[in-house]
């Protein structure tokens, strides 16, 4: 996975590897060796590339791009996966956005639209707060 991670990351910012092994203050062999697969890195060299990246150190390291086939995501984005809708337009929301947002059973979202950008789901708690602050 990191090594695919670094591979991808590197190509989306237009970098060769002597580009990326001088930022990072290592031989173009070493970078190399990194995305190949015959070495890693030590772990504040993996911190240093997630800062050149914008992307968490646990993305770097473990992000596994599935079926959707999305790349590492930036850093606070998420691309949880894809979920299919049931005939009565049902859906399950993927288990690690429940725990990233904190979405437990009984919980109720806020479904909002915007035919240019998509739907986007919200904890009714949290929007009823937001909005109460902005009319203060």
């Amino acid at each position: 996975m990191f090594s695919d991670n670094l591979i991808q990351l590197r190509k989306i910012n237009h970098m060769s590897q002597e580009e990326l092994a001088e930022k990072v203050d290592v031989s173009r062999q070493t970078l190399s060796k990194w995305e190949t697969g015959e070495s890693l890195p030590d772990i504040e060299k993996c911190k240093f590339l997630a800062e050149i990246f914008g992307v968490t150190l646990d993305d770097l390291v473990n992000y596994e791009s599935n079926d959707s086939g999305l790349g590492v995501p930036p850093k606070g984005k998420y691309a949880f996966g894809i979920v299919t809708v049931g005939d009565k337009g049902q859906m399950v929301i993927p288990a690690k956005a429940r725990k990233v947002f904190d979405i437990k059973p009984g919980d109720r979202l806020l479904v909002l639209g915007d035919e240019g950008q998509g739907i986007a789901l919200v904890k009714e708690q949290d929007f009823v707060a937001n909005f109460q602050r902005m009319t203060r």
